[in-house]
């Protein structure tokens, strides 16, 4: 009997340790499946990046802890750095078990919330059944949750009107890009959660957890309730004045000690974009703020000087403006230079595409505004095509002042014809390609496009011209033979024989994919101008105007007279860091009439030049082939605070001159010998470029290299080779027989070249 009695005391002892050790069992083949760290790590970082993006940054220092640890390669100590730096941002634990039950827990993260305001947190998930459904995080606080039959929800909002003023809470999963919105199925991961409050004070939240109709575990366990401490905000007014004491628009990154942006940027409405970490206000508009510290970091493009104030928010009491009194470091519309993006998009890439199709003209104005520009070119373009084309007005829009242009022009991008290269079209006066009713009945290629833009005064060229261009090599120019296989300037190489092409675009892919074609086809004696452009919001969604082009206006600006100068090539394009103005040889201006010279001559080059360079020089001079694109870094003597000006006959640098990169204004004076008729030009080399000057020599055309004559008649049959198959049959005779042209015409420069 005794022994029978031992036997159960022993095994009800075995059960009981079975029920404590059966969680820890689990935990421990948990842990065994995360340490598959590969996917682990990858879904981290991108949780890091999501978390950045939102305005929610990690410290530096954290993230040195988990760069450390998965350096050391000990798979438990990557494991236990991963729940260490993300455990202080988990508002919830949610657990899937085997069955597919989901269940919360309260994690460890302080749950703190702002007035009008939207926070992020991070959700760990233990998913022990491997789903791939989609987690969604659901609160009666939030919004309307109905009764099932045998539920334990709250009533619908018809029943307790005490709901509606319950509801003060609004939650969303973060499921965009770097994430993706379903569970990856690892048995460890981490999803970000975005919480908006509309009160302030303490409230109290249920927060629940489901991957599916059924899915909640039974036992009240899919729940649990929440005491948020919400901060109050303020409206914090702003006082913005320009150099002359005139109410503007400047740009502003608010930012808290933390590192996050506000407003915040998951739930930003236009005119505030949320892919963006900075908004613009006009002089006496508001920013909402909680109570704490912030840094305000104020600006207005890149010809002002960057600023920062201190902001300080206490409850209840109202907090100074923001005093905002704008600064130039240089001015070069003063001098006659307009600067003017002449690509930037309210609609697709990172816009919002619905319900509206995109942005509208005021938001758009306040960006140009906001980053100084003189002109902002909107272009129509594939997405959001049928809705924006109703601001297209073939003229200057209404909200256009004196000093600063927006008008509406179109991109071909999206069309039959993009495969051959996207082109822009400035100064249309119809935007209907004669007999079409929708996208598709364009063309298939470029070159009928370009006549007909052309064929109604318009200014039309190629947009993000390295695409499809792309060398190994820097040099300028080389003869390495690009695949043409992409959307940028690949058309190019045939329709500029046709005299079909005004311009071709810059500063928004790596400027040797760039120059290197225009600097051939110059050399050719064709004379397509360069012009600056962003393809805000694709290329980068930074902000408009980091590509630039600056037009030399005499008298009042407009658009048409901008446009003119971009076709004369009265223009230099740069970042907005660098710039060469007043640019001349022998007097004879840019975008003048052509240099007469003789033989082995002299010329004189002079100009106007700048550039603001940080005083220390970052630890790694930029790679060409990455962003920034243009940059004064890449012009940076090195060890010093100095960029170099370089003159540029026939593609080759030929004098060179140094300046101080303080944001000083140099008269710069170059000699160069032409020997023959030749293209000359002034570059600080990836941040500005100027136009050519054409010097002839006895009236001769130019004719500077049989290899760049030699080099184009190859890069139009590989041009056929990649863009034939894709033009319509039923044009495939009439492109055809330009490409002909094109190649023989090349081949003629060929036979009238006498120079390597």
């Amino acid at each position: 009997m005794s022994d029978r009695i031992g036997r159960r005391a022993l095994l009800r002892q075995v059960a009981e340790l079975a029920l404590v050790a059966a969680p820890l069992l689990r935990a421990v083949r948990a842990d065994a499946d995360v340490l598959e760290l590969q996917p682990l790590l990858a879904q981290v970082r991108r949780v890091l990046d999501a978390m950045h993006a939102l305005g929610e940054p990690f410290a530096e220092a954290d993230i040195a802890a988990l760069t450390a640890a998965e350096n050391g390669g000990d798979a438990a100590a990557i494991a236990a750095a991963v729940d260490r730096v993300l455990a202080s941002r988990c508002l919830a634990e949610v657990r899937i078990n085997p069955e597919a039950r989901v269940s919360v827990t309260r994690g460890p993260a302080e749950a703190r919330l702002a007035e009008h305001g939207w926070r992020a947190f991070l959700i760990k998930v233990r998913n022990e059944a491997g789903v791939t459904a989609r987690l969604l995080l659901e609160s009666p606080q939030a919004r309307p949750v109905y009764r099932p039959a045998t539920g334990n929800a709250m009533a619908p909002p018809s029943v307790r009107q005490a709901d509606v003023l319950d509801r003060w809470l609004a939650i969303e999963m973060y499921d965009e890009k770097p994430l993706e919105p379903p569970l990856s199925g690892l048995p460890l991961e981490y999803r970000v959660v975005t919480l908006y409050s509309r009160d302030r004070g303490r409230r109290e939240a249920q927060i629940g957890a489901t991957i599916g109709s059924g899915s909640e575990d039974i036992g009240f366990r899919n729940r649990v309730a929440i005491v948020f401490h919400i901060d109050p905000s303020e409206d914090v007014g702003i006082r913005v004045r320009d150099e002359h004491g005139r109410p503007a628009v400047a740009s502003l990154l608010v930012e808290d000690r933390q590192g996050r942006v506000y407003p915040a940027r998951s739930k930003r409405l236009a005119p505030d974009f949320f892919f963006q970490r900075q908004v613009y206000r006009a002089d006496g508009e508001t920013i909402r703020l909680p109570a704490g510290e912030f840094t305000a970091t104020c600006g207005r493009g890149p010809e002002y000087v960057t600023e920062q104030r201190r902001i300080e928010v206490r409850p209840g009491v109202r907090a100074p403006a923001i005093d905002v009194q704008l600064r130039r470091w240089i001015d070069p519309a003063a001098r006659g230079w307009y600067s003017g993006d002449h690509h930037i998009h309210a609609a697709g890439c990172s816009h919002y595409e619905s319900p509206t199709e995109g942005v509208r003209p005021e938001d758009m104005m306040r960006h140009v505004l906001g980053e100084a520009l003189s002109v902002g070119a909107v272009l129509n373009w594939g997405p959001g095509y049928y809705h924006q084309r109703q601001y297209f007005e073939g003229k200057e829009h209404r909200l256009s002042t004196r000093s600063t242009l927006l008008r509406y022009d179109l991109e071909v991008s999206g069309f039959p014809s993009s495969h051959c290269g996207h082109l822009v079209l400035l100064r249309l006066r119809e935007q209907d390609y004669p007999d079409t009713r929708q996208i598709e009945d364009w063309p298939s290629w470029d070159l009928p496009i370009l006549k007909w833009a052309k064929g109604q005064g318009a200014v039309a060229g190629f947009a993000h011209s390295g695409w499809g261009l792309q060398v190994n090599s820097h040099a300028l120019p080389n003869l390495e033979m690009p695949p043409f296989d992409g959307i940028g300037a690949n058309e190019y190489i045939v329709d500029v024989t046709h005299d079909a092409v005004d311009f071709i675009s810059a500063c928004d892919t790596p400027y040797a994919h760039e120059l290197n074609i225009w600097y051939h086809t110059l050399n050719c004696g064709y004379r397509a101008r360069i012009s600056g452009e962003t393809d805000f919001p694709c290329i980068t969604d930074e902000r408009v105007g980091g590509g630039r082009s600056y037009v030399r206006v005499d008298g009042a600006l407009s658009y048409d007279g901008w446009c003119e100068g971009v076709r004369r090539g009265r223009t230099y394009v740069s970042d907005g860091f660098s710039h060469l103005m007043d640019f001349a040889a022998d007097g004879v201006p840019l975008g003048g009439s052509d240099l007469q010279v003789g033989p082995r001559t002299r010329v004189t080059l002079t100009a106007a030049c700048a550039c603001l360079l940080p005083s220390q020089a970052p630890a790694a001079k930029p790679d060409p082939s990455r962003r920034p694109f243009w940059t004064p870094e890449h012009a940076r003597v090195p060890g010093t605070r100095e960029a170099v000006v370089e003159a540029v006959v026939n593609g080759q640098p030929v004098a060179r001159q140094r300046i101080r990169a303080d944001g000083t204004v140099h008269d710069v004076r170059l000699e160069v010998a032409v020997e023959r008729s030749s293209w000359i030009a002034l570059r600080i080399l990836g941040s500005a470029h100027t136009n050519p000057i054409f010097a002839r020599v006895d009236g001769k055309e130019i004719r500077a290299s049989r290899k760049s004559a030699e080099w184009c008649a190859q890069a139009v049959d590989l041009c056929w080779a990649q863009k034939s198959p894709r033009i319509r049959a039923r044009e495939r005779d009439a492109a055809r027989a330009a490409f002909d042209v094109a190649r023989e015409r090349y081949r003629e420069v060929l036979r009238q070249s006498d120079a390597d």
